[in-house]
C-alpha cells in the first residue's frame, strides 16, 4: 500500500556541552584582566616596548626649529682644546650667540668651581715667579667674572642638576605660581641642587633643571616641565628658557587638587599628566638642529641663523659624555633632547597618555575577549581563527590609529597579547572538546553500523523467509491446463504485499493476491500471517463447497468472510488487506472469486486488443468491517484467456517527476501482449520492463506484485 510506515529515529551521541569551554575562557580572562591590572613589571615592560614601537615605525615629522644646538663637539675640540675650556671661551661664545639676537640661550653645562685658568690661579702656580707678575695677574678680571657679566648680560638660562639629597648650594630660580590646587607632593621631587658657581648662577637670568628627563628602562621617553626641589617648584630648561624669551615674572602651574593640568608660559599652555609631565614625540637626528661651537666663535655662523631662536648650549662629542636612549632606536645627547621638547611645544606635537587610558586598555582586553569566549566554541576552526586574528588585528590596529591621528599613548600589546593567549586557550580547549565529540561520534557511528549490520542481516533472513513461502510457478509446469507466473518486487528489503496459488484438489486452483496497509518488516509479517490463514481456511474446505455456479460463488464469498474474521483476530496494529481470491475450475474454465477492496484484475480475450475487468464480487478490505458478508461472483473463460492481477505498486509507480504510472499505460501493454499472444511470462515481464523503464532511477515507493494465469482448456481426453 502506499500508506508510508512510521519513520525511524536513532539514537543521536551524546557529546559534552559548549558551556564548559566557555567557563574556562571566562576564568582565564578573569586572570588576564587581573594581572594586566595590577600593572606587574612585566607588563610594564611589554607596554613601553609597544609604546615605544608607535614611534620607531612612525616618528615625528620636523616642521619648525625653534631651537639650534651650538654644540661642544669633535670640531671644537680639536680647534679650540680640551674640555673644559676657560670660562673666558664660554664668555666670548654667549658674547658671539647674543650679538645674532636669540631669544634665549641655555647653557646645558655645570660650572661648580672656579676657573683654575683664571690669571691669578695660574700665578699662584708659577714656581719663582716675579713678584710684580703674580701682582699684575692677580689684578684682572677671573676668568668667572668675565663669563658672569656676559651672561648678565644675554638671556641667559643656567642649567641645574637635581639630586637626592639636600647640597650646601643656593637655589637661584624664578617664582612658579600654582593656580587652583596644590600638586606639590605629585610632583617629582629632589632634596637638593647642584649648580654652577653663586658669581655664575647669581648673573644668570634665569635657571632650569637638566637632570628631570624619565628615563624607565634606560629609554628616555618623558620629562616633567616642573620639580620640586625641597620646598621650591623649579620649571625644567625648556620652559625657563620659553619664560626668559617672552619675559614673564613666572611660570604658572594650572592644578585641580593634588593634580597638574597644565603649565602655562606666557600664553603657551602645556597640558600634562597629573604628576606634570609630557610625553616627547621624538623625531630622527637631524643635522640641521646644530652648529658647531667653533663656527659660532669664528663667525662662520650667519647670523639669522641664531636670531631669535632658542639657542641650546651643550656638549654632544661622544668622548664627554652618554648618549641617552630613545624611543627611535637612536641615542642622542642631553641637550638635543631639550631641543626635541621645544620643537613639541611649538609644534604641539607633544604624545598624551590619558588619564582614562588603562580603563579602555582593560575594555580592549574585555570586550574582545567575551566575544572569542562566545564564538570560538560554536566556530570551525578555521572561522575561529579569523574571528581571533579579526580581534587582535583590530585592538592593534586602533592602537596604531590613536597614535597616528590624535597622537594618544594606548597600549594596545597587553590587551593584544592577552587576546592571544586567550584565543589560543579557546581553540585548544575547543578541539579537544572536538575531539572528544569527533571520538563520541566515531563510536556511535560504530555502533549505528554494527547494530545496521545485524538489522540487515536479519532483514536479508526475512527476505529470504517471505520469498521461500511464496510460491514458485514451477510448481504447476506438470499441469497442462494451466499456465502461471507470479512475482513480488518489495520497495524495500522485505515487503507487504503477498500472493498465493495451490490445487485445492485434482481440477481446481485456489489463487489470490493482496497487499498489506504499510511497508517494510511490519507489513511482511503481517503479510505471512495473513497468507497463511488465507491458506488454512482454502485448505479447510471453505472455498470447496458445492459444485454449482451459485454454489461456487457462495463459497468464494464465504472463504473471504472467514478470512476476514480470522486475520482481524491477529491484527493487533489495526492493520487492513486488499486481497483478491479465486479458485479456477481447469475442468471447465469457470472462476469463482471475491474482491476485498483490490484493485479489480483484468480480463484479456485471446487474440483481441479489448479487455474487460472483474468488477463484481466486492467488498472493503480485510480488518475494515467486522462480520461483513462478503459476496461471491463468477466468470466463465474460453480457452486462452489470461488473468492479470496486480497490486497498487504497479499503476501508482512514480517517475522523477512525481508523474503516476496509471491505469492508462498498463492497458496499452497488456492489450499489446494479448494481440500478440503473449504468455503469462511473458506479459508479466513487459509490464515490469515497461514500468523500470517508466520509473527510470526513482526508488520505487511501493511493492510491485503481479499474478498472470492463462486458462488453455479441459485436459485432453
Amino acid at each position: 500500500m502506499s500508506a508510508p510506515g512510521a519513520p525511524r529515529s536513532g539514537a543521536q551521541p551524546r557529546v559534552p556541552p559548549l558551556g564548559s569551554n566557555r567557563l574556562i575562557g571566562l576564568a582565564m580572562l578573569a586572570a588576564l584582566l587581573l594581572a594586566a591590572w595590577s600593572g606587574s613589571a612585566w607588563q610594564r615592560r611589554l607596554q613601553l616596548a609597544w609604546l615605544d614601537s608607535y614611534q620607531a615605525s612612525a616618528p615625528r615629522q620636523v616642521k619648525s626649529m625653534p631651537a639650534v644646538v651650538v654644540a661642544i663637539d669633535e670640531k671644537s675640540l680639536a680647534e679650540l682644546g680640551q674640555w673644559p675650556w676657560p670660562r673666558t671661551v664660554m664668555a666670548d661664545l654667549i658674547k658671539a650667540i647674543n650679538r645674532a639676537g636669540p631669544a634665549a640661550i641655555g647653557i646645558d653645562v655645570l660650572m661648580p668651581e672656579p676657573d683654575r685658568m683664571s690669571p691669578a690661579r695660574i700665578a699662584l702656580h708659577l714656581p719663582g715667579a716675579d713678584a710684580d707678575l703674580v701682582k699684575r695677574l692677580s689684578a684682572l678680571p677671573s676668568n668667572d667674572a668675565v663669563l658672569a657679566r656676559a651672561l648678565a648680560s644675554a638671556p641667559v638660562v643656567l642649567g641645574i642638576a637635581g639630586l637626592p639629597d639636600a647640597g650646601s648650594r643656593t637655589l637661584h630660580a624664578a617664582p612658579v605660581r600654582v593656580k587652583g590646587g596644590d600638586p606639590g607632593a605629585n610632583l617629582r621631587q629632589f632634596g637638593g641642587v647642584m649648580t654652577s658657581l653663586d658669581e655664575l648662577d647669581l648673573a644668570a637670568p634665569g635657571h632650569g633643571l637638566l637632570s628631570a628627563p624619565d628615563t624607565e628602562g634606560g629609554v628616555v621617553r618623558s620629562i616633567p616641565l616642573v620639580a620640586r626641589v625641597g620646598d621650591t617648584l623649579v620649571p625644567t630648561l625648556g620652559i625657563e628658557m620659553l619664560r626668559v624669551a617672552t619675559g614673564v615674572p613666572s611660570v604658572i602651574v594650572l592644578a585641580q587638587g593634588a593634580q597638574v593640568k597644565a603649565v602655562s608660559v606666557a600664553d603657551l599652555t602645556v597640558p600634562t599628566s597629573a604628576e606634570g609631565v609630557v610625553w616627547l614625540h621624538f623625531s630622527p637626528r637631524d643635522a640641521r638642529r646644530f652648529v658647531s661651537a667653533a663656527d659660532v666663535l669664528a663667525g662662520r655662523v650667519p647670523a639669522e641663523r641664531l636670531a631669535q631662536k632658542l639657542v641650546l648650549i651643550g656638549a654632544t662629542g661622544l668622548g664627554l659624555l652618554d648618549h641617552q636612549a630613545t624611543p627611535v632606536g637612536v641615542r642622542m645627547p642631553g641637550i638635543e633632547i631639550h631641543a626635541q621638547l621645544l620643537e613639541n611645544l611649538f609644534d604641539q606635537t607633544l604624545l598624551t597618555r590619558p588619564a582614562w587610558a588603562p580603563q579602555a586598555e582593560l575594555a580592549a582586553l574585555l570586550l574582545p575577549g567575551l566575544l572569542l569566549i562566545w564564538l570560538v566554541p560554536v566556530l570551525s576552526p578555521r572561522l575561529a581563527l579569523g574571528a581571533g586574528v579579526l580581534c587582535v588585528a583590530l585592538v592593534l590596529g586602533g592602537g596604531y590609529a590613536a597614535y597616528a591621528w590624535s597622537h594618544l599613548l594606548l597600549d594596545a600589546a597587553t590587551p593584544g597579547f592577552g587576546l592571544l593567549l586567550l584565543f589560543g586557550a579557546l581553540l585548544a580547549t575547543s578541539l579537544a572538546e572536538a575531539t572528544r565529540r569527533r571520538k563520541a561520534l566515531e563510536m556511535e557511528v560504530q555502533a549505528q553500523r554494527e547494530h545496521a549490520a545485524r538489522v540487515a542481516g536479519e532483514l536479508e533472513a526475512a527476505q529470504r523467509i517471505q520469498t521461500g513461502i511464496l510460491p514458485r510457478a514451477e510448481l504447476l509446469k506438470d499441469e497442462p491446463r494451466i499456465e502461471l507466473a507470479a512475482s513480488m518486487t518489495p520497495a524495500r528489503e522485505v515487503g507487504g504485499d503477498l500472493y498465493d496459488f495451490y490445487m485445492l484438489d485434482d481440477s481446481r486452483l485456489l489463487f489470490l493476491i493482496g497487499d498489506v496497509s504499510g511497508k517494510g518488516l511490519g507489513a511482511s509479517m503481517f503479510m505471512a500471517v495473513s497468507k497463511a490463514l488465507c491458506k488454512s481456511i482454502g485448505l479447510r474446505g471453505a472455498g470447496s463447497a458445492g459444485s454449482g455456479a451459485m454454489d461456487a460463488a457462495a463459497a468464494a464469498g464465504a472463504m473471504m468472510t472467514q478470512a476476514n474474521l480470522e486475520v482481524s483476530r491477529e491484527n493487533p496494529e489495526a492493520m487492513f488487506v486488499t486481497a483478491f481470491a479465486g479458485v479456477l475450475d481447469l475442468a471447465s474454465g469457470e472462476v469463482a472469486y471475491c474482491n476485498a477492496g483490490h484493485d479489480n484484475p483484468y480480463l484479456l480475450r485471446q487474440g483481441a486488443a479489448e479487455m474487460e475487468r472483474l468488477a463484481d464480487g466486492d467488498g472493503p478490505p480485510l480488518c475494515v468491517v467486522d462480520d461483513f458478508e462478503y459476496p461471491g461472483a463468477r466468470r466463465q473463460l474460453a480457452p486462452g484467456d489470461l488473468l492479470c492481477l496486480i497490486t497498487d505498486g504497479v499503476s501508482e509507480a512514480q517517475n522523477a517527476a512525481a508523474e503516476l504510472y496509471g491505469g492508462e499505460r498498463l492497458r496499452v501493454v497488456l492489450s499489446r501482449c494479448a494481440v500478440d499472444g503473449a504468455g503469462s511470462a511473458a506479459l508479466l515481464e513487459a509490464v515490469r520492463v515497461d514500468v523500470a523503464a517508466f520509473t527510470g532511477p526513482v526508488e520505487p515507493a511501493d511493492d510491485l506484485t503481479m499474478l498472470v494465469l492463462r486458462w488453455k482448456g479441459p485436459r485432453p481426453d
